[in-house]
């Protein structure tokens, strides 16, 4: 019979009933292997923290093919742990490739730690330890460990179970899927030292939707798809070519209904077209692209229930092993083809296309519209029927706002170490001096900053507009780096380092210190200051003539007037406003 949990928020939209053949996976409460999801009932429960690693440290015990390591420590003080399912030991063969699996990340999106419980445990005990032949398997069930812990039937009013679920941010209220390039929080700080270890020949980050109503049980996605800009190039067309078709036919195979990543445009019409979600390198696969990591970007539909979610993601995981292994080498192929890219303009800042790029077949769901009176307007009411007609829907792209010429290098002065750590933290090589050197490098004087009226992510940020490059001989101090942009991470290096980069250091807030001016002048001191200067420079009386002429506010103002001339003496702060890392040429 068709699966449909007594337990349910009644204000959702109804589920299309589902029968799928993956159902076969779940094994019953008398076996001694049985999961606490699948021992539920209903199939709509999900295990705490304490609980779920008592099950994992009991199959490690009970299987060579297991073990358990520790790769973090959350804010509240819990270990941070991955399960490495290998029939290698504790030292992998580097002629397999490996598959890193996360999940909750976002611990209310919860499905990849219950798939990855199955999994593991059929691998271990029921046949599938072939998947181990030529792949190995990292999966971090929990990755968000004190989100997790933050659990209630009142996390994520717009997903249908687990029933208790874990709260989407961080003990200190963060974000984690906006962490990936600025690293400020210790769960993505450890995740990236495993990375750096492992060095993981595919990433799958695995979510849960919000958003509209369709059909599609699991939608996936990468930059780069469908042949679209990417900047791993040769990473994207084999997920095109070889990853996504075998998915898929996996997928249906075992009655899913697998769908491209996309995203609604507009809430109150589920016509008005679809998009990318955006290229940002703040989300895992913004990020994966940049540093050449293939990334998979799981987003199961919120809406079907969290039985039908888990399958679907266990039939993926096993999918993905069984690519690895058949074709593990035209990948690695593919990672070592965009390591070696140095593209001599680098994107940056992208923002939505304003003209669709064309049409997508979409499965919809049928809808009606009301008037809410609660609201006041029109709301969606999702029918729970599949529209027997597939929608086509426009598809919009995004596109970069903003180039950046590579440089041979940048030079991080030594007093910003924290920097310099977060750059250490990615794996971006770094040379450091250990004497005073100096260096002939563009300084950037900032003509335009502006400062976000609220934080976010624990930071208030700050928007780089029109620069100005200044070539000076700088002296850089020890401790100071030189980043070399001739690496793989040299992108990745770029965005972080370029001030008008939207995921730079800079936007986030990180460099406060120069839109501080040290030093002030008094009228006294800069009145008779500036007539000498008029009669002295008549281009500079002229200049300042015109600005009181085209600005009559500044022409009303005495103190912006002698701000104007003390800008242009030897006396005014020259740090201000210039920024402290060069680009060496």
């Amino acid at each position: 019979m068709p699966h449909v949990p007594p337990w349910d928020q009644p204000f959702l939209p109804p589920a299309p009933p589902w029968q799928g053949a993956s159902q076969a996976l779940l094994r019953d409460g008398s076996d001694p292997w049985v999961t606490a999801f699948e021992a539920d009932a209903d199939h709509d429960f999900s295990p705490d923290y304490a609980d779920t690693r008592a099950w994992f440290d009991r199959l490690a015990a009970a299987s060579p093919l297991i073990r358990i390591e520790v790769f973090g420590t959350s804010p509240q003080g819990r270990p941070i742990y991955a399960v490495i399912a290998s029939k290698d030991g504790s030292a992998f063969d580097p002629n397999k490739p490996v598959l890193y699996a996360q999940a909750g990340i976002h611990p209310g999106e919860i499905d990849g730690k219950d798939a990855g419980m199955m999994l593991l445990r059929d691998i271990c005990f029921y046949g599938k330890d072939a998947l181990l032949d030529r792949a190995n398997l990292i999966l971090a069930p929990i990755l968000s460990v004190d989100g997790h812990e933050r659990a209630s039937a009142y996390s994520r009013p717009n997903q249908r179970g687990p029933r208790i679920q874990g709260w989407r941010n961080t003990a200190t209220n963060q974000n984690l899927n906006r962490d990936y390039m600025k690293l400020d929080q210790a769960e993505m700080r450890a995740v990236r030292g495993l990375i750096n270890r492992y060095k993981p020949d595919l990433y799958v980050d695995i979510h849960v939707t919000d958003g509209m109503d369709y059909q599609y049980d699991v939608t996936y996605g990468y930059n780069g798809e469908n042949g679209t800009w990417c900047r791993s190039p040769a990473i994207a067309a084999w997920l095109d070519a070889s990853f996504k078709p075998a998915m898929n036919r996996a997928l249906e195979a075992e009655g899913h209904i697998p769908g491209e990543l996309v995203f609604g445009l507009e809430e109150a019409d589920p016509r008005a077209g679809l998009s990318d979600g955006g290229l940002g390198e703040r989300f895992s696969n913004g990020w994966g692209a940049a540093a050449h990591m293939p990334t998979i970007l799981i987003e199961n539909h919120s809406l079907k229930p969290h039985v039908q979610r888990v399958l679907g993601t266990y039939v993926f995981l096993e999918t993905a092993l069984k690519l690895l292994a058949a074709e593990g080498a035209e990948l690695r192929a593919a990672i070592g083809a965009d390591k070696s890219l140095r593209p001599e303009l680098v994107a940056s800042n992208f923002a939505p296309d304003l003209e669709p790029t064309g049409k997508r077949p979409f499965k919809g769901i049928r809808y009606e519209t009301y008037e809410s009176a609660a609201s006041g307007g029109t709301v969606v009411r999702w029918l729970g029927e599949p529209d027997p007609e597939p929608w086509a829907l426009d598809f919009f792209g995004s596109h970069p706002t903003l180039h950046f010429d590579r440089p041979a290098a940048y030079w991080v002065p030594g007093h910003r170490a924290d920097l310099i750590e977060r750059l250490a933290l990615h794996g971006v090589e770094m040379e450091a001096v250990a004497a005073p050197t100096v260096k002939r490098v563009e300084m950037l004087r900032l003509k335009e900053v502006a400062i976000a009226r609220e934080a976010a992510e624990g930071h208030v940020a700050t928007k780089a507009g029109a620069v100005e490059v200044e070539v000076r001989d700088w002296t850089f101090h020890p401790g100071s780096v030189r980043v070399s942009t001739d690496q793989p991470l040299g992108d990745v290096a770029m965005l972080l380092l370029e001030p008008q980069s939207s995921e730079s250091f800079f936007a986030w807030g990180m460099v406060p210190e120069v839109l501080t001016r040290v030093e002030y002048i008094e009228p006294y001191a800069i009145a008779p200051l500036a007539e000498a200067m008029m009669a002295d420079d008549p281009k500079l009386k002229a200049e300042f003539e015109a600005k009181l002429a085209a600005e009559p506010g500044f022409a009303a103002d005495p103190d912006a007037r002698l701000a104007w001339f003390y800008a242009r003496t030897p006396f005014y702060d020259d740090h201000y406003l210039l920024y402290p890392i060069g680009r060496e040429r």
